[in-house]
């Protein structure tokens, strides 16, 4: 998660996040099949990263074991009310890559989107959108043990496993698939060996004086992150209106209509602002 403008950046919460910045965005494009994909070189990373519609930019951020196919029912959802939509696959996650070697973890993850508005955005943020993310040291690492502790030899056969437990629908199936294979479940254990809840157990103070102004969004069925351990808290430390919705962790993906509609409610407030 990010400041206002001209202020010091902060680490990023772990989690599904949107951030809409002031800034327009001038990068060079490839159109191929309808979409615009985006591909930015920065510091030992490649970010790939979908580019749709014109206008106020807005900056659409996935978590683990997520890619930017999370996104897949909002974006057309939102793509003709005067936003261009920018959505990245972290580094290490889906198409986004860097060397081997190079840890993923989220603070290097915040300082990777920071090098990418450098090119798209310098502007920075104007407002905040935090859906079934985390609050201080609670990351949901029981959950993320197993995957952990698999062997890399064995990581061709973490993504049937990674489908039972957790594609419970086809979108969600979909998105997964960036881990199948050898390449993909290596992938995917490298990013989950790389998360670190100390880099946001003591940033609390720091993000409520930020001022950014804010909404939580939070599935009323998240198993993983409850909204009374972890979203109200985070609402409260932001000062932000809590709202839940009809769905679980991944709620871009269970209830994308809901999503948008109060996104875009959300995101209206500060289009019209200088």
């Amino acid at each position: 998660m990010f400041p206002s403008r001209g202020r010091r950046p902060l680490r990023p919460l772990v989690g599904e996040v949107l951030l809409q910045y002031a800034a327009s965005v001038c990068v060079s494009r490839q159109i191929g099949g309808g979409l615009t994909t985006i591909k930015i070189q920065v510091k030992d990373a490649a970010i790939a990263l979908d580019d749709v519609g014109e206008g106020t930019p807005v900056l659409l951020l996935h978590g683990f074991p997520a890619t930017r196919y999370l996104w897949s029912g909002v974006v057309p959802l939102l793509g003709h009310s005067g936003y261009r939509l920018l959505v990245p696959d972290l580094v290490g996650y889906g198409e986004s890559e860097t060397l081997a070697g190079v840890r993923v973890d989220m603070a290097s993850q915040a300082q990777w989107m920071f090098q990418m508005l450098d090119a798209t955005a310098p502007l920075r943020v104007r407002s905040v959108a935090v859906l079934d993310g985390v609050y201080a040291s609670e990351w949901a690492m029981d959950a993320i043990a197993s995957i952990q502790a698999w062997d890399p030899q064995d990581a061709d056969r973490l993504f049937p496993v990674l489908a039972r437990r957790l594609g419970k629908g086809p979108a969600l199936r979909e998105m997964l698939k960036a881990y199948e294979g050898v390449k993909g479940g290596a992938r995917l254990i490298r990013a989950a060996r790389d998360l670190d809840p100390r880099q946001t157990e003591n940033i609390g103070e720091a993000l409520r004086a930020s001022g950014v102004p804010a909404l939580v969004l939070w599935g009323e069925r998240d198993e993983f992150l409850s909204i009374d351990a972890v979203g109200q808290p985070l609402a409260d430390l932001l000062g932000a209106r809590l709202v839940k919705l009809p769905g679980a962790h991944f709620t871009p993906l269970d209830c994308p209509a809901e999503v948008a509609f109060e996104l875009r409610n959300f995101l209206g407030r500060f289009c019209s602002e200088p």
